[in-house]
């Protein structure tokens, strides 16, 4: 049976005190560095249309066209506007780290 703490998610205030330990930094600089680091792929991000997280991945904005779709309900088909949506590629490298590709035999 899988230990309960191992399988919870990490909270930003851990994150921030992780961050805060490996640099020998305090905790308030550190989460500092993350709001900072957050604000500027956002900010990027829109002004930009991609922000590369180093060694992480990649934010994209991208555009859907406009499409006809139907309503699920009654089947009556329905137009669906264009929008700009934002995606995230992950990097090859932590990708196989996460999920190892299968061997070929």
């Amino acid at each position: 049976m899988a230990d309960k703490a191992a399988s919870k998610k990490m909270t930003q205030t851990q994150l921030v005190a992780k961050l805060a330990d490996a640099c020998g930094v305090s905790k308030k600089v550190s989460k500092a560095l993350l709001e900072t680091y957050a604000a500027t792929a956002v900010a990027e991000t829109k002004k930009n249309g991609q922000f590369t997280l180093p060694g992480i991945g990649k934010l994209v904005r991208s555009e859907r066209k406009a499409r006809m779709g139907r309503n699920p309900s009654t089947g009556e088909p329905i137009k669906i506007p264009a929008k700009k949506v934002v995606k995230f590629r992950v990097a090859k490298v932590v990708k196989e780290a996460i999920v190892p590709p299968p061997k070929k035999k």
